[in-house]
This record gives C-alpha cells, sequence and structure tokens, in this order.
C-alpha cells in the first residue's frame, strides 16, 4: 500500500502543477489573439506553444485524472456494481489494457523522442526549438499514468482481498 500511495502522491502534485498550465495557456491564446487582431502579429512560437501546453496539460494530467476517476469511462453496468465488483473490473482492465498499452506507447514516443533529439529537431516554421521536448513528454505523461495504473492494480487487489484501508 505505500507503493501505490507513494505512486498516488507522485500523480496528485503532478496534476496540481499542470492545472496551472490551464491558466496559462488562457492568457497566452488571449495574448495571441489580441496581438493578432489589433497589430496584425502572429508568430508560429506563439502558436506553437499553444500547442505544447495544451497536449502536456492532457498528457501529465492522465495519472491524476485516473486517480480521481475522472477518466472516460462507458459506463453501462459499472455504477450499479458493488465496491468489488467494481474492483474487479478495475484490475482485470488495468492488467489486461492499461499496463500494456501504457508501456508500449512509453517505448515507441521514447524512441521517436530519442531520435529527434539526435538529429537536434525543431521547428520547421522557425517556432519552438528542441521539439524532442514535448515528444519525450508523451513518455513522460504515459509513465505517469503508469504509475498510476499500478497505484489502482495493486488498491483494486486489497479491495477484492477485502482489506481496504
Amino acid at each position: 500500500m505505500k507503493v501505490s500511495h507513494f505512486f498516488s502522491q507522485i500523480n496528485e502534485k503532478v496534476g496540481q502543477v499542470t492545472s496551472w498550465l490551464t491558466v496559462t495557456l488562457m492568457l497566452l491564446i488571449c495574448f495571441n489573439v489580441a496581438t493578432r487582431y489589433l497589430f496584425n502579429n502572429s508568430e508560429a512560437w506563439r502558436t506553437e506553444l499553444e500547442w505544447h501546453l495544451f497536449a502536456l496539460i492532457f498528457l501529465l494530467g492522465a495519472g491524476y485524472a485516473l486517480k480521481h476517476d475522472k477518466h472516460v469511462r462507458v459506463d453501462l453496468f459499472y455504477a450499479n456494481f458493488s465496491e468489488k465488483q467494481k474492483a474487479l473490473v478495475n484490475f482485470i482492465g488495468t492488467l489486461l489494457f492499461l499496463i500494456p498499452w501504457c508501456a508500449v506507447i512509453i517505448f515507441a514516443s521514447y524512441k521517436y523522442a530519442h531520435s529527434s533529439w539526435l538529429m537536434n529537431e525543431g521547428s520547421p516554421d522557425n517556432g519552438l526549438p528542441a521539439r524532442y521536448l514535448i515528444k519525450f513528454s508523451i513518455a513522460l505523461g504515459f509513465g505517469l499514468l503508469l504509475l498510476q495504473a499500478i497505484s489502482l492494480l495493486i488498491s483494486s487487489f486489497t479491495t477484492i482481498l477485502g482489506k481496504n484501508k
């Protein structure tokens, strides 16, 4: 349970920090709109920064969303299940789907970002340099989601065994 709590705390802290990216993104969008329409000034790097912030909000916030059960779920039967039945669904789904797909995406995105880093990829539009940073954030985001999946797996297992906190 200490491991589960530790992983959840990591995602809690990252989620709290990431939530401020939403405010930053909103301010950046307002600034970009104002400069575009008032001064006819639009810079590629500012638009790319919007995309990067938007991506970071979702990538770094995914583990936080899973921790707080705010992720997307097709809920036809789940809402009416007992706590043990929900834990069994979470355990099986996490073990068979979430953890393997996180591992696949981490592996693939790391290779993708690493090749970008090796060629020092930047924006083709004279925007932001070091495009590999946003590409590495894919692996980081799914790494955080994987930590939360492990936490969910552990807590689901203890619920199935009847050993709740």
